[in-house]
């Protein structure tokens, strides 16, 4: 065992051969870990980068990072997930996912670093891991299981030898080593081919990577869940050095009222406090007496077990995607909530595409186009929506491909091309698809480095480190009749001061010219590399980190900085800098950056959906309520504003991409990579490969 972090191998299994093999994780520890890992292995192994998703060479890596499994808070429990996907429209882009729990942590004492999986099983198979014992096991009785009934007949299948004190032997010597741990599984849903798109991958409870379609590239390999178990530990290159960061980090917000959670307001009582479950913010039929519950390794605990069961463990959208919607007349929390949650975990569907098309639906049905006998007949009971009852019979008509399921179950942007509507839903608004057919989220005409980073990659990035700051500090803040922490002035000199190496005192002028600016550009660019590194390689959770603004750190700043590397390096042994995991972001970056061209990306392929150039942005016309109150720089000061009501200006826009494509090093003309560029990163081969395929960037 390597005592660094990395358990050294990484498990290969050929599907279609029932084959295994293990890669040297020495072979590509330089790219970090998680997504860095998953990327280059992708890139070397999957020899046609332009197949779709369900097509046998996809390749899948499940990655953990060297920090996955030790006490470095709210990183250890992540595990990350990449491959080419199929839920974007209309090219299913090379895309990622992670989730949160303890599969990571079991993957790694079971001695791996990874799983990557290639090819198609002949028959419907399970993977069994128990430390190094590794079996594809049948899967044909559990494909029609729904997540929870998959784990727990696994669980069976795994523990027979577990005794009443809970130990379970994982060999017949004693050196094999026993647990009481239950096998960790990742689960598709049931018959996850029929709505691949809106497939997920399930981990215990409230656990998904959502995003990309995964469970359906899984039902096209005939592999219905992973298991694994493991006795083992993870080695570490100074266990003081960890311990001493821990205690120093409790200094900052980890710690705050664990024992009187009503003593958070404003933006910390909105669900990722210690003992503040977001199930639990309002009494409601979710229960309301739970507790705090968490990855392993987490001192947020962000999600929450509550006392009827319903809905456990979900949280944010997972949680409240059928309340988002300005339809709900039945309240915030209403008893239809949890069970709506509990339906499309249950069905392993993803929550951000059944929320929009949930929304879509709605209008649709006010406007009298879907219906009984309508345009789009739907024998649905829309006199019943706001309720459990619709609500789990949408999501079921989804999964076994009735009623309007039946073209829904190949992706909300698809069902919408096929109902002849995608056009003009998308150019009114009503249908909240914001970029390559994928589910609005926060507005590229308000937030626009959300905005902007979803659109520059292949998904939706759902990553906070701007976010609760810029939005939703003044926002919640407000709403709750509170001042922010700190005035627009000091959160501009606090993100100046962390967004090494560009430390640009424009970074978050979110003003209508600030937008557009070279600033901005600067300001994308930092925040694609710091998450696909620090977020997607290492794994820090996006709810805890970055750490910008702390409200209980020295002066409101956070730890981010300098929190990410005293962890990495204690764990590592290195002693790498902020801004070299910056860099390393940057050449990940660029890697993506290069399978996307290779699939057909392009400048002229960029472009949002048509309502957010005509159409001002309010509150509540896609899936948010709360007004759009921003930082901006207007004549000499800043101040924080509403920025309600704007639209995106497509020429700027389109001069933005310009001055984006030449700051990161591309061909503006095209957006694609130049040799220069990626030499300079040590991506030599992919400057060859983009070349063989006639999409290097011209070098200026």
């Amino acid at each position: 065992m390597a005592s660094n972090g990395y358990m050294g191998q990484i498990l290969k299994v050929d599907l279609t051969s029932g084959t295994f093999e293990t890669i040297d994780t020495a072979d590509y520890e330089s790219w970090g870990g998680g997504h860095g890992i998953g990327s280059a292995i992708f890139f070397d192994l999957c020899e046609d980068k332009t197949v779709p998703g369900t097509d046998p060479k996809n390749v899948v890596t499940i990655m953990t990072s060297p920090l996955s499994g030790t006490l470095a808070p709210s990183v250890s429990g992540r595990t990350e997930v990449q491959a080419i996907g199929i839920q974007a429209y209309p090219i299913g882009w090379y895309t990622r996912s992670n989730f949160g729990g303890r599969f990571s942590t079991q993957l790694k004492a079971a001695g791996w670093d990874g799983i990557v999986l290639l090819g198609k099983s002949e028959k419907k198979v399970w993977l069994n891991i128990v430390n190094g014992e590794v079996k594809l096991e049948d899967a044909e009785d559990l494909w029609g299981l729904d997540t929870r009934e998959t784990q727990e007949e696994i669980w069976a299948a795994v523990e027979p030898s577990k005794a009443g004190a809970g130990w379970v032997n994982l060999g017949q010597s004693r050196d094999a080593g026993r647990t009481t741990q239950r096998p960790a599984v990742l689960t598709i849903g049931p018959n996850a081919e029929k709505f691949g798109p809106m497939a997920a991958l399930i981990h215990d409870a409230g656990n998904g990577a959502g995003q990309g379609g995964f469970g359906g590239v899984f039902a096209s390999k005939n592999l219905k869940a992973v298991s694994v178990l493991g006795s083992g530990g993870v080695e570490i290159a100074d266990p003081n050095a960890l311990m001493e960061a821990r205690l120093w980090a409790n200094e900052y917000a980890f710690g705050g009222h664990h024992d009187d959670p009503a003593q958070y307001v404003g933006l910390t009582a909105f669900g990722s406090s210690p003992g503040r479950p977001l199930s639990t913010i309002q009494d409601s039929p979710a229960g309301t007496k739970s507790r705090p519950q968490g990855c392993v390794g987490c001192i947020r605990n962000c999600r929450g077990r509550t006392d009827t069961g319903r809905g456990n463990e979900s949280q944010c959208v997972d949680f409240f995607w059928y309340d988002h919607h300005d339809v709900n007349a039945h309240g915030y929390v209403t008893e239809a909530t949890p069970r709506a949650a509990d339906a499309i975990q249950l069905a392993g569907v993803n929550a951000f595409a059944v929320e929009a098309a949930t929304l879509w639906i709605e209008r649709l049905h006010t406007q009298g186009i879907m219906g009984k006998g309508l345009e789009i007949h739907s024998d649905l009971p829309f006199e019943r929506f706001g309720s459990a009852e619709w609500a789990e019979a949408f999501v079921n008509a989804i999964i076994t491909q009735t009623d309007i399921g039946a073209e829904l179950c190949k992706g909300v942007a698809q069902a919408a091309e096929a109902w002849g509507r995608l056009e003009q839903d998308t150019a009114s608004g009503i249908l909240p698809l914001q970029e390559y057919g994928l589910p609005h989220h926060y507005d590229a005409r308000t937030e626009v480095e959300w905005g902007y980073g979803s659109l520059l990659g292949e998904r939706d990035i759902n990553e906070h480190d701007f976010n609760w700051h810029v939005y939703w500090t003044p926002t919640i803040n407000g709403l709750f009749g509170l001042e922010p922490p700190v005035s627009a002035e000091r959160l501009a000199e606090i993100f100046t001061k962390k967004m090494a190496p560009f430390n640009d005192p424009m970074a978050i002028d979110y003003s209508d010219e600030g937008i557009y600016s070279d600033s901005m550009a600067k300001t994308l660019a930092w925040h694609r590399y710091y998450t696909r590194f620090y977020k997607q390689s290492m794994l820090f959770c996006d709810w805890a980190w970055a750490d910008m603004v702390n409200p209980y750190g020295p002066d409101h700043e956070g730890m981010t900085g300098e929190g990410e590397i005293k962890f990495m390096n204690a764990v590592t042994g290195n002693s790498m800098t902020f801004e070299e995991g910056i860099e390393l972001g940057r050449r990940i970056w660029n890697l993506d950056r290069a399978i996307w061209v290779l699939q057909g990306r392009h400048r002229d392929v960029e472009k949002f959906a048509e309502y957010i150039y005509t159409t001002g942005a309010q509150p509540g016309t896609t899936t948010y309520e709360a007004p759009y109150t921003m930082p901006v720089y207007e004549d000499g000061k800043w101040s924080y504003k509403s920025v309600a009501g704007r639209i995106l200006d497509r020429d700027k826009f389109e001069d933005f991409k310009t001055r984006y494509y030449t700051l990161e090093g591309w061909d503006p003309e095209s957006g694609w990579p130049t040799r220069e560029t990626l030499e300079a990163l040590d991506l030599g081969n992919v400057a060859d490969e983009l070349e063989k395929a006639g999409k290097l960037g011209a070098s200026a």
